[in-house]
């Protein structure tokens, strides 16, 4: 059941969490470390993974957790793991992967002991790399802590430095005309922190890619508009649809529903 009212939420543990994340933060690289990175259509790339957390609709406690693995270049489903999974680090804005990234690192960890021979060798998050209020979202979070190349791919801009949802960003969304057509995202201090990528020519909606880890900006948008069959890429949309479907079937109760989970919009306008 989801906490009552009247029970007080857990507390933040919030100056472990920023020291935490300060000194994994330190351990990010922002460039191509692969050798299928290094050419335009990146020959040696054979596995692509997606994550992604679902919240059982009506309860920000409950979720379901998503590791899928696709083919590259084909995209077809190669490994899926699902697992229910009880959510009780409290959510708090810029602090998202310390209440949803122990699921996913648990997920790679699975798939490491059952097949390893599947493990992705490149991983997308639905969420924020260092597009990030401290530069570290959930997918930096995650790619340090398996070691993974990771990408991070929003629905929706997190407005940090300086990012905004204004006129000007309106503008640049129209600019964008067809199928991989991007803007970069440069904050107030003069650093570029993701890029807004038109990523299926049917959708005027843009995505937003920034760097986990192991990557460069270049790649991942590469990478990310090579996934892309409609508007979100397939690894991640796969591993949405599987576990929204996984919490249907495992929940019977009207709760069976799904919803993007706390903070989630805000996240990626921020997380998702």
């Amino acid at each position: 059941m989801a906490r009552s009212e009247t029970e007080p939420p857990e507390q933040a543990p919030l100056g472990r969490w920023e020291r935490e994340q300060a000194q994994l933060k330190a351990n990010v690289i922002e460039e191509d470390t692969e050798e299928w990175q290094k050419n335009s259509t990146f020959a040696g790339l054979e596995r692509v993974g997606g994550a992604d957390l679902s919240y059982v609709k009506g309860n920000d406690t409950i979720a379901c957790a998503s590791l899928v693995v696709l083919s590259y270049p084909d995209l077809e489903v190669l490994y899926e793991d699902c697992q229910m999974v009880t959510v009780s680090a409290p959510y708090v804005a810029g602090y998202l992967a310390f209440r949803e990234a122990p699921f996913l690192v648990e997920a790679a960890q699975r798939l490491q002991e059952r097949e390893p021979g599947l493990r992705p060798q490149v991983l997308l998050v639905d969420g924020n790399g260092v597009l990030h209020h401290r530069g570290f979202g959930v997918a930096c979070h995650l790619g340090v802590l398996t070691g993974l190349p990771c990408i991070g791919v929003a629905k929706n801009l997190l407005q940090v430095d300086g990012l905004a949802k204004d006129e000007q960003h309106k503008g640049q969304i129209r600019d964008l005309q067809m199928g991989g057509d991007v803007f970069p995202l440069r904050g107030t201090s003069g650093r570029v922190l993701g890029m807004a990528l038109r990523s299926y020519n049917k959708s005027t909606k843009p995505i937003y890619v920034s760097v986990g880890h192991k990557t460069c900006l270049e790649s991942a948008v590469r990478l990310v508009q090579s996934c892309c069959r409609y508007r979100i890429p397939e690894p991640i949309r796969q591993a949405d649809i599987r576990s929204r479907e996984y919490i249907r079937k495992h929940l019977s109760s009207p709760l069976g529903g799904t919803s993007p989970g706390p903070g989630r919009k805000e996240e990626a306008e921020p997380k998702h």
